[in-house]
């Protein structure tokens, strides 16, 4: 092979093929990624503004919560793909601090934007990124305070924390309800409070006002009780669970059934009625008054449930037929005949109501239930969305206060506070990593300089008193009030968050800031898993740029 000239440029890819390089290519992605992260970032807050976002096919979301709007905007570039995957990390994991977690993402680029311009290597600003956010997590940990599940007072004002902002923010009624529900379903295993946020159902019905909304002690199940002729009452219901078909289903293999005089068919027609009336009778023998069935239930074996007066619900989802078997101490069969009285759970009263003019069942009054619902009421489609968002924020923020056990005073103290332990920490680091670190605690301070931002403040004077305040003893939980627009205590302002969301975010924006930080070059692909088509530039993000 003929010695190449070092100078010479080497062609491997096809003529035209878009290619993005060095400088340019780290500038691009951090570009996206800070555009995402400004996307978001004037909805921190409790004077945070909401974002309208309309598709295609003229739906409308009106929301300002972060992992709501990055999930529902159209984004097309990776960078930006990236962005939303913190997100949703963040919701996963905790439920709650979507916004904060991609605004620090978003900060730490910006920062390391400002280290490559000063001829820093991506490697060294990784590395002193990578110290910081461990010493970040060690700091905020260090200032967290305890908590149990036994501090309601707290854990309400942690729910209404989380929901303020949103257009729940004025129903304290809510953050009494997420509480309730919270601890109703926990499971204290001894060593560990174990709490599945599946075992709280949210059904939202517009109609009423968010006031309205109420916790009811089992399940609400969207379904109407399938008889005009049974009860729409049952006290002292005894429940049975049923997921079998409650009718003549096809047979599973090929059947001819030849009949050749109607005394033939008459026969086959009672015998189908006889299985049926069979089903029925034992459920009445088991003692049920009520029976919810998974599946389908026959026009004849309706009429006979009815004639014993059993309320029955079909077609119910598992979900739902899960939640009632945790709400109510029944065992879901899926042989009829095979049911007994020790199958059936307890509720004190099973009815239908009509809510926003449609039927619903609710199973209530259960003993201790495992599992509960919660019904969320708003005056419009828009509101109740909302609402909803607001109570799933809450329900993750106090979950995973409890799971952890600790708590952190908002404002954007906390973030001042490690952001004055991260300065100091860089002295004892020194090199150029030392650089890095301080980035990461100027990319924390985004935080009370955004909440300054949404309250009119002076966001450099804001920042410099904190800094002062935070560097005296006394200081640690001053922040920013954001309704008197001054410096304030959060802790006698009762701002509370989980150290969960706020290590949760650090862990997630930091590893996608080193992850795009690490690349130096896009390259267009083979088009073997189809890429959508990028503007000159490689920036394309749907408009968003």
């Amino acid at each position: 092979m003929a010695q190449q000239d070092q100078n010479q440029q080497v062609m491997f890819l096809p003529e035209g093929a878009k290619r993005t390089r060095g400088r340019d290519a780290q500038r691009i992605n951090i570009l996206i990624a800070r555009a995402v992260a400004n996307a978001v970032k004037s909805t921190l807050g409790p004077k945070g503004m909401d974002k309208m976002i309309v598709d295609d096919l003229g739906d409308v979301i009106i929301t300002n919560d972060g992992a709501t709007i990055l999930s529902e905007m159209s984004i097309e570039h990776p960078a930006g793909k990236m962005m939303v995957e913190v997100a949703k990390t963040q919701d996963d994991e905790v439920g709650d601090g979507t916004t904060t977690a991609v605004i620090i993402a978003g900060g730490l680029l910006e920062k390391a934007e400002k280290l490559l311009d000063d001829e820093i290597h991506p490697s060294l600003i990784i590395k002193g990124y990578r110290l910081a956010a461990i010493k970040a997590k060690e700091f905020y940990r260090a200032i967290a305070e305890d908590i149990t599940i036994k501090d309601k007072q707290v854990l309400k004002q942690l729910a209404l924390t989380s929901m303020t902002g949103k257009s729940a923010e004025s129903a304290e009624e809510l953050a009494d309800l997420v509480v309730g529900a919270i601890i109703q379903v926990a499971v204290d295993d001894g060593k560990t409070t174990v709490i599945e946020l599946d075992d709280i159902k949210v059904e939202k019905k517009v109609g009423g006002s968010i006031a309205e909304s109420e916790l009811i002690q089992g399940i609400v199940i969207d379904k109407e009780v399938v008889h005009s002729g049974m009860p729409t009452k049952v006290e002292n219901a005894k429940i049975a669970l049923v997921d079998a078909a409650m009718e003549i289903k096809s047979p599973e293999t090929d059947t001819k059934v030849q009949i050749s005089d109607p005394d033939q068919l008459q026969a086959f027609l009672d015998q189908e009625e006889k299985i049926l009336r069979k089903m029925v009778a034992s459920v009445k023998e088991a003692g049920a008054n009520v029976v919810i069935c998974q599946k389908g239930i026959d026009d004849i074996a309706q009429h006979y449930l009815a004639k014993e007066g059993i309320l029955a619900v079909r077609r119910v989802k598992k979900s739902d037929m899960e939640g009632l078997a945790k709400a109510t101490g029944a065992k879901t069969v899926s042989r009829i005949n095979d049911l007994s009285a020790s199958d059936l759970g307890n509720a004190k009263l099973v009815s239908q109501k009509k809510v926003s003019g449609d039927n619903m069942v609710f199973v209530e009054g259960c003993k201790n239930p495992k599992s509960v619902s919660m019904l969320v009421r708003g005056g419009s489609a828009h509101v109740v969305d909302e609402a909803e968002r607001a109570v799933r924020d809450a329900m993750g923020a106090v979950s995973s206060a409890i799971k952890d056990g600790k708590i952190l005073y908002g404002g954007g103290s906390c973030e001042i506070e490690v952001a004055l332990k991260l300065r100091n920490y860089a002295k004892t680091v020194g090199g150029r990593e030392q650089l890095a670190i301080e980035a990461f605690a100027e990319a924390l301070e985004i935080i009370p300089r955004t909440l300054a931002e949404t309250a009119g403040m002076d966001t450099i004077d804001t920042l410099v008193a904190l800094r002062s305040k935070h560097s005296g003893k006394d200081g640690i939980t001053i922040g920013v009030n954001v309704y008197a627009a001054k410096l304030d205590d959060m802790k006698k302002n009762k701002v509370i968050e989980p150290l969960k969301v706020k290590t949760q975010a650090i862990i997630s924006g930091s590893e996608v800031a080193e992850m795009l930080l690490r690349i130096d070059d896009i390259i267009a692909g083979t088009g073997k898993s189809r890429a959508p088509e990028m503007p000159p530039g490689m920036g394309g993000m749907g408009g968003m740029m």
